[in-house]
């Protein structure tokens, strides 16, 4: 036990030590999808190529700008379309929530041959609406349109060259059947188009990481894997397309292959994604408990102390090495960062169980099940075992990711604000009952509360007050004990424990 939890504090000590001296990202830019003026269908692929095409320019000038498949993820999360017809009070929000700086909203026309593209930058800090920037050509100059557009976006940047842009993209025709395909609804429709986009540009390698994509998302990890493993290594996306490859050899158990891969990728440079993933090869290409998955995850932590998934799989890591004491600690971390994940409330309640700790396991147990019918059909399965299947451990995605485009965790943390903001109401509603001495209907509160808000101190403090006013003393201890471990700082939890063990 002293082992774990010395291992644990250690890595708790450089996680915090990175996020303090690391330098401040910049916060990044947000390029929603521009407007299409002209009503032209035959046009409408314009407003998603309008985005990407920005935000790689934008990126290209070392102004960061969140990519597609993160905008599309945060897009997902907080239930606003992928389209361009926005409100900017909708996109403003948007924008908030996922961290941006400023968010650039657009819109184009064709006027004959020349195509007219045309877009504001929206300062979130100060509300500020920059004049409208106009840029028009031939539609063959689609890519330099929108390069002079981010220039005069972020005009104090020093001169680059964009010649890496030209040779990155393909003929209009190609890059068109690209954007269509990512834009399809239907599987069979992007393969169509992606797989078109790379007849006319075979050199195009994003057509086959999009495929990957698609495959993957259907199953197909083979074709998925034999498509991305075409991406010549030196490429610019070589390193992505390996990593990629290396989730498909996982998916398909060749855990072997997969170690091999992402040990690969961890020398050339390090990366929390790619230690997360060498600690899930691990895992699944031996039975045995070793230790070494729980080292990876824990470098993947120093790297990234952000992460919710990361922090699980470190917890679970030590649940399946048989420390139960290490489980705990990590996947109470886990759960401060995203109280509303199930598996790892579930998780973190076996091995509260485990360690002895029954009420507190129970707890979490509870807010398992409440989040999601899963856990009820595994208690039912174990007939009063306590133990936690394999295979829950989590791949990440994304590799090399810049912490301007972490989007998700800028999400959770906004939907944990305002989830906290309800849980406020209940507990100020939970004080006024009890000063009334209404203790059932103050209980009532304080649970929806807790529900809300797992680690709430003062929460826990006032259900320990109304349980010991009410002669429920193991009750009370078992709240007034979450209370001191929520918030080791709450002196008046302290000492109310004390006087009443």
């Amino acid at each position: 036990m002293r082992r774990s939890i010395a291992v644990a504090l250690m890595s708790f000590v450089a996680a915090s030590a990175v996020a303090q001296f690391a330098p401040a990202p910049s916060p990044p830019y947000l390029v929603v999808p521009f407007e299409n003026a002209s009503g032209e269908s035959r046009l409408s692929w314009l407003s998603e190529a309008s985005s990407s095409l920005l935000t790689d320019h934008l990126n290209a000038l070392d102004a960061p700008a969140i990519r597609r498949e993160h905008r599309l993820r945060a897009f997902t999360r907080l239930r606003v379309p992928p389209v361009s017809a926005l409100s900017y009070a909708t996109v403003i929000r948007v924008g908030q929530v996922v961290g941006a700086a400023s968010v650039i909203v657009g819109a184009f026309t064709l006027e004959g041959d020349v195509l007219v593209v045309r877009a504001r930058a929206i300062r979130l800090d100060t509300g500020h609406i920059s004049a409208e920037l106009v840029e028009r050509g031939p539609l063959t100059d689609l890519l330099r349109i929108h390069g002079r557009i981010a220039r005069r976006i972020v005009p104090d940047v020093p001169p680059a060259s964009t010649e890496h842009m030209d040779q990155a993209y393909p003929s209009l025709p190609a890059f068109e059947q690209y954007i269509k395909g990512l834009l399809a609804e239907a599987p069979e429709t992007q393969i169509a188009f992606l797989s078109q986009a790379l007849r006319l540009a075979p050199a195009f390698h994003r057509s086959r990481l999009a495929l990957w994509e698609v495959h993957t998302e259907r199953g197909e990890h083979d074709k998925a894997l034999a498509i991305v493993q075409q991406v010549p290594p030196a490429h610019d996306i070589g390193r992505e397309a390996r990593f990629l490859a290396g989730i498909s050899m996982l998916h398909l158990g060749r855990h072997q292959m997969a170690f091999e891969t992402f040990s690969a990728l961890h020398r050339e440079a390090p990366d929390p994604a790619v230690l997360n993933n060498l600690g899930v090869a691990e895992l699944r290409r031996t039975e045995a408990a070793n230790g070494r998955p729980v080292a990876y995850f824990g470098e993947a932590v120093t790297l990234d102390g952000s992460d919710p998934d990361l922090f699980f799989n470190l917890g679970y890591a030590y649940w399946l090495d048989r420390d139960a004491q290490g489980a705990v600690y990590w996947l109470r971390e886990a759960v401060r960062r995203n109280p509303a994940d199930d598996a790892a409330h579930y998780v973190l309640g076996v091995a509260l169980q485990a360690s002895g700790n029954a009420a507190e396991a129970a707890r979490e147990k509870e807010l398992a099940r409440r989040l999601s019918s899963t856990y009820a059909a595994w208690d039912a399965k174990q007939a009063g075992a306590n133990a936690v299947p394999r295979g829950l451990e989590r791949i990440k995605l994304d590799l090399d990711l810049p912490a301007a485009w972490r989007v998700d965790a800028a999400v959770v943390a906004a939907e944990q604000r305002d989830q906290q903001a309800v849980a406020d109401f209940h507990l100020e509603r939970a004080r006024r009952l009890y000063e009334a001495s209404r203790d059932e209907e103050a209980i009532a509160e304080l649970r929806r509360t807790i529900f809300l808000s797992p680690y709430d101190s003062d929460a826990h403090l006032l259900l320990g007050r109304i349980y010991l006013r009410t002669k429920r003393r193991d009750d009370a201890i078992v709240a007034l004990t979450i209370a001191v471990w929520s918030d080791p700082d709450n002196v008046e939890a302290k000492e109310l424990l004390g006087s009443v063990q």
